[in-house]
């Protein structure tokens, strides 16, 4: 008589345990990517929940800075805090955005609601402030200082002067320029202000002058959180598609 160990092969044993443990682990890192995001939003039912296999995961509680603690997934609504209808009654039709495109939180000026609180950096102070609150940074030489330039918009109308830059701290890099405008101070991001060597001038062609007195203000002069981060990014990024009509329509 033969031992049953004896006909057991031990290297197929081991290719599917392997095999158990690959499917586990990507169902388990599937499981916790739904942590950010899900539940979906259904274009069908507000009573239609979207998570699809495997269900999400229980909330866990994370500690971050300051003291402050988050669960995730949130406990609370998903944040649908968009303005735009269906073009159509059919389900999976184009949304259309609604009241004033550039503050709809829709298309390429959507973002999430990030913490209304500054962020830091490694040593605790504000990480992105305008250069007049850090006296050890400057423009180099090399470079072209924008300050005291003239702004004007995509109408070719000028809305005020440049009078000041933010500077990330940790990354030395300038992130918004500030413009005196009539109506106040407005921070525009410095992806979509393009220097105009020929002309000394700074162009920002993704809003009309117009457009500018709804730009998101902020809460302290000399400190941007990032949820206002976010806002006026969010505003300028929706013009590049709904500061016309025009530009929502095929080039040729």
């Amino acid at each position: 008589m033969s031992s049953g160990l004896a006909n057991i092969d031990l290297v197929e044993v081991l290719f599917t345990l392997f095999w158990v443990f690959f499917i586990g682990l990507v169902l388990y890192l599937h499981r916790e990517s739904k942590r950010e995001g899900y539940p979906l939003v259904s274009d069908r039912s507000e009573h239609v929940t979207v998570q699809g296999f495997p269900s999400m995961p229980a909330p866990k509680t994370y500690h971050v800075e300051g003291g402050r603690t988050v669960q995730a997934p949130r406990p609370e609504a998903p944040d649908e805090d968009f303005r735009a209808e269906p073009a159509a009654s059919n389900p999976g039709a184009p949304l259309n955005p609604t009241g004033d495109p550039l503050s709809a939180r829709f298309g390429p000026g959507a973002y999430s609601n990030r913490p209304d609180i500054v962020e830091k950096t490694l040593e605790g102070t504000p990480r992105i402030v305008p250069l007049r609150a850090a006296p050890s940074f400057h423009v180099d030489e090399k470079d072209i200082d924008p300050r005291g330039m003239p702004v004007v918009a995509a109408d070719g109308k000028k809305v005020g002067d440049v009078s000041d830059v933010w500077v990330d701290l940790a990354e030395p890099q300038i992130y918004y320029i500030e413009v005196a405008a009539a109506d106040g101070s407005k921070i525009v991001p410095f992806g979509f202000a393009d220097i105009d060597k020929g002309n000394s001038q700074i162009k920002v062609n993704a809003i009309y002058s117009h457009q500018f007195a709804n730009v998101p203000q902020l809460s302290s002069p000399d400190q941007i959180t990032m949820l206002e981060e976010d806002k006026i990014s969010g505003y300028f990024g929706a013009g590049l598609l709904f500061a016309d009509d025009k530009r929502g329509e095929p080039l040729f």
